[in-house]
């Protein structure tokens, strides 16, 4: 099995971020939440799907951190 290293990461993030960012464009515009309708009688995996999208926007945060320092 392949080693998942800092791109595989960042790659990971973008892709909850995508869910995260249209799932809250669909709350905003339609008070539809997909991940709820996907997952609404599991809790706890609706909970998990939105602690990994926050994880992910912390990641870019501190990836953006430091390729702004480095001039990047």
């Amino acid at each position: 099995m392949k080693k998942c290293n800092g791109e595989c990461l960042m790659k990971i993030s973008f892709w909850l971020l995508i869910v995260g960012g249209l799932n809250w464009g669909l709350i905003g515009l339609f008070h539809f939440n997909l991940v709820a309708k996907i997952f609404g009688s599991v809790s706890w995996i609706e909970d998990l799907i939105y602690i990994l999208v926050g994880v992910a926007a912390v990641v870019k945060i501190f990836k953006m951190k430091h390729c702004c320092s480095n001039g990047k």
